[in-house]
């Protein structure tokens, strides 16, 4: 009986862990870009966002200590609005193309892309307050004081 309890108990563990990775920070290189966010290839004239949930595109480096601050914040949001929006990151310095799509010359940058509209760029390190306040305003449509 024992044996059966540690048996389930560890089991439900592992599928809540795989639950909480897969509603993380996802990496995007250029083809997910293409393929998730926007075919810059195929629609170079408009902007036509690919998703089906709001998103977030961090414009980060490993290297960046500021990028690195913003990291648990993110990965706090991306938990804490899992069914709402996806939280996206992207290598400035693997992915030097889709940097210069966006003009990022400064890291942290981010992307807010809703669903219908045109994308808004910032750049700089927010505190999770701020953050959260510009996702539920520019993604989720929210009124905030």
């Amino acid at each position: 009986m024992k044996q059966t309890i540690l048996i389930i108990a560890t089991l439900v563990v592992s599928l809540w862990a795989c639950d909480t990775q897969a509603q993380t920070v996802i990496e995007l290189n250029r083809q997910q870009f293409l393929d998730k966010v926007w075919n810059y290839e195929t629609s170079p004239e408009a902007w036509k966002y690919q998703g089906t949930l709001p998103c977030v595109i961090d414009f980060n480096a490993k290297w960046c200590g500021p990028c690195r601050k913003m990291e648990p914040i993110l990965e706090n949001l991306a938990l804490k609005y899992r069914d709402r929006i996806i939280i996206y990151k992207v290598d400035v310095d693997k992915e030097k193309e889709l940097a210069a799509l966006f003009g990022v010359s400064s890291i942290p940058a981010f992307l807010f892309c809703p669903i219908n509209g045109e994308p808004q760029g910032t750049m700089g390190a927010y505190p999770a307050e701020e953050f959260e306040k510009i996702i539920r305003q520019v993604l989720l449509g929210e009124k905030t004081e």
